[in-house]
């Protein structure tokens, strides 16, 4: 079964092709490009010497072969690290590669790999919190933005990145020190101060997770009336895909952008 859905649902890489490859590697970010998602999500943790990594969990110990916190590892220290042996190869045999495809990922690799994709690909950044560097994060995320030209998009035009968090805090101060650009604001579940579709102040993007939608598939319809857009995570399966597209969802966060980009009859 495939869709052709009244409008185009963007497909958006979570961690790269994660299901194919080691998430948060360049391995798995290729992946992602080469089957054509529109944009790659990735978290971002600040090292000890203040540097940006895409690194999901507070320590490495799951996806790496070494322990400790990103926070209180420098790069050096992550970058002795393989960020992919832990990844089953039978089940992603493609992303086999050099030493360079599972090292551990800097956002500034990831926003070259961008730039040099030919084509153009969004990214939608996650500030990780809670965090020992509260506030630098979005420093440091906005200043590397602003070197790739990227931290302030005109109004009037879509922007190529958005940042995303479930802390609101971290959003209000990506909006104070760049107003235009998207921010999102993630949820586990629906707050009562959020049920009727509000979002926090200056946000214009929901992101529900999928259960949200399963649960209560009128709150779409809640957060369109309140004139946001909403992007879903993380939608693996087939079925989930289906519901994203009756309720007419703008974005689609997926494990597995190939299969989705299929079921949504873009491949």
């Amino acid at each position: 079964m495939t869709h052709a859905p009244q409008h185009r649902i963007q497909v958006v890489a979570h961690r790269g092709a994660s299901e194919d490859a080691p998430e948060h590697t360049l391995a798995a970010y290729r992946k992602a490009i080469e089957d054509g998602a529109d944009a790659l999500e990735c978290d971002v943790r600040l090292t000890a010497d203040g540097h940006l990594v895409c690194v999901h969990d507070r320590r490495v110990n799951r996806t790496s072969n070494g322990r400790g916190a990103v926070s209180a590892l420098e790069l050096a220290d992550l970058a002795t690290l393989d960020f992919g042996s832990w990844k089953d190869r039978e089940e992603g045999p493609d992303w086999a590669g050099s030493a360079a495809d599972t090292s551990v990922l800097t956002l500034e690799r990831l926003l070259e790999l961008v730039a040099d994709a030919g084509r153009r690909v969004e990214l939608a950044i996650e500030t990780k919190h809670p965090t020992r560097w509260a506030g630098q994060v979005e420093e440091r995320l906005l200043l590397l933005l602003k070197r790739f030209g990227l931290d302030a998009p005109p109004p009037d035009e879509p922007s190529p990145v958005r940042v995303m968090s479930f802390s609101a805090r971290s959003l209000l101060r990506v909006q104070e020190a760049s107003p235009t650009l998207p921010t999102v604001y993630l949820m586990q579940f629906v707050s009562p101060r959020h049920r009727e579709g509000r979002l926090p102040k200056g946000v214009r993007i929901a992101g529900p997770g999928i259960r949200i939608l399963r649960s209560h598939p009128g709150y779409v319809e809640k957060l369109a009336r309140a004139g946001h857009r909403i992007h879903v995570w993380t939608v693996n399966e087939p079925e989930d895909v289906d519901l994203c597209v009756r309720l007419g969802v703008d974005a689609i966060i997926t494990n597995r952008p190939a299969a989705v980009l299929r079921r949504l009859g873009r491949s």
